[in-house]
């Protein structure tokens, strides 16, 4: 099947970035926790945040802020690492919270326009409509293909 087929009522993880909402399929979501400690990798590209021990394995994350060339934020409570997998590469991606799974239909999810705010084009794989919400809905591949780069 074509990865940049959408699929009709397709179901999404939503997270907050900046007061805006953004989506990950959730066929690729394994998990979301809670922050623990992340170990720094030195020479890491700089959206790296570094690593983590979850449950015995060692897994990279992103900081998808930084990724997404927004602006930095502390940590907080509310923080949480969405553990995803594509293409067998599992990778943490750290969000400023997780808020729900969301069911969008077909006619409620677009193409992205040409200029979208800040986010770099080449991480936006469609935009989805919810009520009077609209959801960034990320190309996955691409966020996390900066592993082959270390």
């Amino acid at each position: 099947m074509d990865e940049n087929l959408i699929l009709l009522d397709h179901q999404y993880v939503l997270f907050t970035l900046e007061k805006e909402y953004y989506g990950i399929d959730i066929l690729n979501v394994q998990t979301i926790e809670r922050v623990t400690e992340i170990t720094r990798v030195p020479q890491a590209p700089e959206h790296v945040e570094g690593v983590i021990n979850l449950r015995g394995e060692i897994i990279p994350v992103i900081n998808l802020r930084t990724r997404l060339n927004l602006s930095r934020k502390e940590i907080d409570e509310d923080s949480r690492i969405i553990i995803v997998s594509k293409d067998e590469i599992i990778t943490g991606i750290l969000v400023d919270s997780s808020y729900e799974v969301l069911k969008l239909e077909d006619d409620s999810i677009e193409n992205a326009p040409d200029i979208y705010n800040s986010v770099d084009k080449n991480y936006i794989e469609a935009i989805g409509k919810n009520d009077d919400r609209i959801i960034i809905l990320l190309n996955l591949k691409k966020v996390i293909e900066t592993y082959k780069e270390i």
